[in-house]
């Protein structure tokens, strides 16, 4: 291999148009599909080599082999052997695949016929991203139903699903409140569907091809709901609750509904449940009886095995929970997701706090003693940023390293309110060069999935990746400063502690009126005043709040060097401040590809930096002014109002920056975001203004 790949570089070299390579793809299983097949025969042309179909004229073959019975190989593995034949051995299609796009990137990133010998494990066997469907939506708001049509389109699931495959994600969870109507019409019950035959073989067809499409790709897909719901229709006909109806009428239509999906959909993977906010009343004993008696009772007389996903969220008790597991001894483990520091995931990468715990903040029998029947995964869910672009692997490599434990098998990630289908975000007066907001998104996901397949995955990766967006060597920088930015969500996030899905929105300045927790809520707003800013816990101690800080100091207590003041705080955050802006600056002056594009990128990036920069004259105006309170020092409120009022002119340029890029968008949860204000009920910066300059009357007072 290595003599010929030298003589090929040397006719390229002296022949660059005339001389190509012929490869071969020896693929006798039919195992690949064409996104995976295009990134070889692009990565090929790119180096002036040819992916052709007849064996007999190629120079190289590249040799798949599938080992289905080979004890030596894991799920998702690849092996690949390089020699006058390339041979990539998998125990799955799933193994080749990833092996075959990462052959394509070793030719991308090497710019030549220069292939390495490799033997991939997956870091984690359980790759999930966390999908909030549109219909029978959990949170129910406008912002869902822009995504109705978006999400009955198959194009657009092929879409998704490529780039899953792409970023090694290997399963999809879909979520909303009550599914089985739009995939069944229930042969005991059929009162519960409200739709039409001829609609309901529309939909039939849709679940069986996204599912399938699914299968190709090696993506598990499973239904999850909430319980204890029935469809309207099914509680109009028979004069019951749609919510918390706990009748054997009830458990029967579930059971029987869960059972006709598993039956009529032989692509779906899994079932998953929740134990949540309609199952009042309920021990948590009894709640664990209802499921063993119908998600359970459903699996166990099914005809073939699907996997089953059992949400800790609101379970009551893990007791209850290993106790109907062990009793189903299911021949796969159950899936256990545990909500991650709560719904703010993207915090610190210490586990702090978990959903509704029974034995404190962090309910630790979920995993103590070591479960025998299902692993752990962690939910990582994001209601901290929507709108900029996120991506920082240093805090997922630093995440799974703190977080990999014998218990673990993967991680979820994905938010509650919502929904990467159409991009409603982007202000359509500037023309946008991709199709869907995942797409705009694309850093979050290669970052997050890339990572938690090989964690080994190295930067120069996802550097290659913006260099092949924007060309002009932009990726090391671009990257530098997306790691940098996107600390200011993380770094409030573990400042400012919070809880359930709407208690903080990071890249908004925002915590939920209805959040009353962890420290003072002047209930005048959402957005997170300077009195509310001082008075609030931290999530994690490792870090001083204000109050701490200022009651130490007027103590005379001394500060652990351990400690995170919000002194160390501020310097972080203008360092980032100030490093991010002059990348930016450098950036701007890149003639670069797909412009468009490239300008959304670096207007995030100036937006997560001036955001920081508010971050910190925040804080230092919340310790000049509770200075100025205790001991009632005129000079120490004025220097308070000082930086509060060049916060003001942070934000209104930050706003101006968020204007020129985005509409204004209906919040996630009205009824929590809401505003004595009308027209504040969609977010925007530019409509903050006002809150921020409240501040400085605050001050003033």
């Amino acid at each position: 291999m290595k003599k010929f790949s030298g003589l090929v570089v040397g006719l390229i070299a002296a022949f660059p148009t005339i001389i190509s390579c012929q490869v071969f793809l020896d693929d006798p299983d039919n195992l690949l599909i064409d996104p995976v097949r295009s990134d070889l025969a692009r990565s090929l042309e790119k180096i002036g080599e040819k992916l052709v179909q007849n064996s007999k004229v190629a120079t190289q073959t590249i040799h798949l082999l599938l080992e289905e019975n080979d004890t030596t190989l894991t799920r998702e593995q690849f092996s690949m052997t390089v020699g006058d034949t390339i041979v990539i051995r998998a125990k799955d299609s799933a193994g080749i695949l990833y092996g075959v796009m990462d052959l394509a990137e070793q030719i991308a990133v090497q710019h030549k016929f220069k292939v390495a010998p490799r033997d991939i494990t997956p870091t984690f066997a359980v790759r999930a991203i966390k999908y909030n469907l549109p219909w029978s939506a959990y949170r129910e708001s406008q912002s869902m139903d822009y995504h109705i049509g978006t999400c009955q389109d198959l194009t657009y699931w092929k879409s998704f699903l490529d780039m899953m495959l792409h970023n090694r994600f290997n399963t999809l969870l879909l979520y909303n409140k009550h599914p089985f109507p739009f995939m069944v019409k229930s042969k005991h019950y059929p009162e519960a569907c409200p739709f039409s035959d001829r609609e309901m073989q529309v939909w039939k067809k849709f679940w069986t091809e996204l599912f399938a499409m699914s299968k190709k790709r090696g993506i598990e897909v499973f239904v999850v709901n909430w319980n204890i719901i029935v469809s309207p229709s099914f509680a109009t006909h028979h004069g019951i609750s749609e919510y918390n109806d706990t009748s054997e009428l009830t458990k029967d239509y579930i059971r029987t509904s869960v059972l006709q999906v598993i039956e009529e959909y032989p692509d779906l993977a899994g079932v998953g449940v929740t134990l949540a906010d309609w199952m009042t009343g309920m021990t948590p004993g009894d709640r664990e009886d209802w499921i063993e008696d119908t998600f359970v009772a459903a699996i166990k007389g099914a005809s073939r095995e699907v996997r089953f996903l059992h949400r800790a969220v609101l379970s009551g008790s893990s007791d209850e929970m290993r106790r109907i597991l062990d009793k189903a001894a299911f021949h796969n483990p159950t899936l256990v997701e545990v909500k991650f520091n709560w719904s703010h995931g993207h915090s610190t990468p210490k586990l702090l706090i978990t959903h509704a715990s029974e034995q404190g903040e962090v309910n630790e029998g979920f995993w103590d003693p070591a479960p025998a029947n299902y692993k752990i995964q962690w939910m990582i869910r994001n209601e901290d940023f929507f709108i900029l672009r996120w991506g920082d692997p240093d805090f997922i490599r630093d995440h799974i390293n703190m977080n990999t434990r014998n218990f673990v098998n993967g991680y979820h990630i994905g938010s509650e309110g919502y929904i990467p289908g159409w991009d409603y975000i982007t202000n359509h007066q500037n023309a946008k060069s991709w199709t869907y907001a995942f797409e705009r998104q694309w850093l979050y996901y290669t970052t997050w999935g890339r990572l938690l397949y090989n964690q080994e995955t190295p930067d120069h990766i996802f550097e290659r990746l913006f260099d092949e967006r924007y060309a002009n060597d932009v990726g090391k920088d671009m990257l530098h400063a997306f790691k940098l930015a996107s600390r200011m969500p993380l770094r409030l996030a573990t400042f400012f502690k919070s809880t359930w899905d709407y208690t903080l929105y990071s890249e908004g300045f925002m915590a939920a009126m209805l959040q009353k927790r962890y420290g003072h809520n002047d209930e005048f707003s959402p957005f997170i005043s300077i009195d509310e800013f001082i008075d609030h816990q931290v999530l994690d101690t490792n870090y001083l709040s204000i109050k701490e800080y200022i009651s130490m100091q007027s103590e005379g207590i001394q500060i652990s060097e351990s400690k995170v003041t919000p002194i160390d705080l501020c310097d972080e955050l203008d360092h980032i401040y100030t490093e991010v802006i002059d990348i930016h600056g450098e950036l701007l002056r890149k003639n670069v590809k797909d412009s468009k594009a490239y300008s959304q990128e670096l207007a995030d990036l100036k937006i997560w930096a001036l955001l920081c920069r508010y971050f910190s004259l925040k804080i230092q105006a919340g310790i000049s002014l509770s200075h100025g309170r205790l001991s009632n020092n005129a000079l120490d409120r004025q220097q308070a109002v000082n930086h509060l009022e060049e916060a003001l002119e942070i934000w209104m340029t930050l706003a101006a920056e968020g204007q020129q890029h985005y509409r204004p968008v209906p919040y996630w949860d009205s009824s929590v975001f809401g505003f004595k204000e009308p027209s504040l009920d969609y977010f925007s910066w530019q409509k903050l203004i006002p809150e921020v300059q409240r501040d400085i009357e605050l001050a003033r007072k």
